[in-house]
């Protein structure tokens, strides 16, 4: 058909966490430059079952770029080669035809491989669980709606709201930092009205909990920042930082 595509992939084939796993060459032909980068999958799937092959396994939830479930490595970049997309909101029009396509999973020793495409995430809902929540008091509590708040304060608390924990940055990260992720949770936070009685417990907790997890530190190298697919800033994690230290200085208030 006039204007598809024949296409090369790599792709990173692993049983489960303990196979050591490696890359098998898959040729995807007919391929339409309209399909999304997922939608390419499917179709090399399909061919894989018709063979009684196994099926590549990779995850997806929504596929409109909100949920952070497609998480693949393509030619060495988080999500691919275009910035402030996930991989379902990548289209197969970004590559050419006959091209050479790499498919891995996230590298990182905190996002256990599952099987080939697919990690575990699970450190991520777990550093959250451990001082990402607010505490609401019982009684003549105002609506939430009814506080104010400045509009400069909820535009950066909603910007930092918007990561959905896809893991690029860990991915993007030469140290398998998780500290993007763990700012733009904990500022999203301590920057409204609502998240100041755990503010600086909060912090604390999901430091420590990002350091069980076995992630590497920050080196300020940016990767995580330019690979985020909602560009979340860099400025949470001074933010983050300076949320940690003040827990320290209050802590040692207290005790004196």
């Amino acid at each position: 058909m006039s204007g598809h595509m024949n296409l090369t992939l790599k792709v990173w084939r692993q049983k489960n966490e303990n196979d050591r796993g490696g890359f098998i060459t898959y040729k995807a032909t007919d391929i339409s430059p309209d399909m999304s980068f997922l939608e390419m999958l499917d179709v090399v799937n399909e061919s894989l079952v018709k063979r009684g092959e196994d099926p590549i396994y990779f995850d997806h939830d929504c596929r409109e770029g909100i949920c952070g479930m497609c998480s693949l490595y393509i030619n060495g970049r988080p999500h691919g080669p275009k910035r402030a997309i996930t991989t379902c909101q990548l289209h197969m029009r970004s590559f050419s035809d006959g091209e050479t396509i790499t498919i891995e999973p996230w590298r990182s020793a905190a996002f256990p491989v599952i099987k080939d495409l697919a990690t575990n995430r699970a450190a991520f809902e777990r550093i959250q669980q451990a001082g990402g929540f607010v505490s609401v008091g019982t009684g003549g509590v105002p609506d939430a709606n009814e506080i104010p708040i400045p509009k400069v304060i909820a535009d950066e608390a909603f910007n930092s709201a918007t990561c959905i924990g896809c893991g690029a940055c860990v991915a993007a990260c030469k140290n398998a930092s998780a500290m993007l992720f763990v700012s733009a949770k904990i500022s999203q936070l301590a920057l409204l009205p609502q998240g100041q009685q755990e503010r600086y417990q909060r912090a604390q907790a999901m430091v420590a909990q990002m350091d069980e997890e076995g992630f590497g530190n920050c080196t300020n190298t940016g990767a995580c920042e330019a690979e985020c697919p909602k560009e979340i800033s860099l400025t949470n994690i001074a933010r983050m930082n300076r949320e940690f230290f003040s827990a320290k200085f209050f802590k040692e208030e207290e005790i004196r």
